[in-house]
């Protein structure tokens, strides 16, 4: 059995009270158990650091992705907090770094953009598929059950112009702000490659590249930048913004 990396990035809490806690999630920190990562989880992290064996995530991330997450501690108030994203109730928005360059025509689906004649921001929507056991997701004919909204920004991050993999020669890159309106396994990372626009980082979109479990060095540039939402138990509005670098 291949042993437990330690993941060398912190776990950051950006706020709790009796019901909740809201970390800052870092990259290749998955959420919960899962394979081969069991302690090096954001779950079990938090339940060890606490001494509270129920805690519980109230939605997840993918373990490449990083940015805010939501974990509940008290078992009473479970089902409100899981059903209220669960029923896309929270507004999430997501920053990621990809190239600067014109959008390719995606195979399925449709792509609208929204102030034409400029391409951005669009509306890009298809039909996702994700078979269990197969590591990618990918798009095929069907009804549309993905949707997201997808913004183009600057050249720049940090006032620093930036190269996909940081290679002299590699395409500019920029920052995209991502609205998705569901929530498929995937779908910012299937919906930014089906334009021509993979996202800096990913190992698995447009092809799969074997790296080594313990290597930490190339990060996906994608991060749940903001998470909204009107808290279930005291109709109170909450906001929590990532302070994940995408550079």
């Amino acid at each position: 059995m291949t042993e437990e990396p330690h993941i060398p990035f912190d776990l950051d809490v950006l706020y709790e009270d009796e019901r909740l806690i809201v970390v800052d999630k870092p990259h290749f920190l998955a959420t919960m158990p899962r394979g081969m990562w069991y302690r090096e989880t954001a779950l079990i992290r938090l339940r060890e650091q606490y001494g509270e064996p129920d805690i519980i995530p109230a939605h997840r991330l993918d373990r490449m992705t990083a940015g805010i997450l939501v974990f509940v501690r008290d078992k009473s108030c479970r089902g409100a907090y899981q059903m209220l994203f669960q029923n896309k109730q929270a507004v999430k928005v997501y920053e990621c770094l990809a190239p600067c360059r014109p959008i390719a025509n995606p195979r399925f689906g449709t792509v609208v953009p929204l102030e034409s004649p400029r391409p951005f921001p669009l509306l890009r929507r298809s039909h996702i598929t994700k078979v269990r056991g197969i590591m990618t997701a990918y798009e095929e004919p069907g009804a549309v059950n993905a949707e997201t909204l997808i913004e183009r920004g600057s050249l720049t991050v940090d006032n620093q112009l930036v190269r996909a993999a940081q290679v002299p020669g590699e395409p500019l890159v920029c920052r995209y702000t991502l609205h998705p309106h569901t929530g498929k396994t995937h779908q910012l990372r299937v919906h930014m490659n089906s334009l021509g626009l993979p996202i800096v980082g990913d190992n698995y979109y447009p092809r799969i590249q074997n790296r080594p479990y313990d290597d930490f060095s190339q990060p996906l540039a994608l991060v749940a930048r903001t998470l909204t939402f009107t808290d279930p138990i005291t109709g109170n509005l909450r906001e929590y913004t990532s302070r994940m670098p995408l550079s």
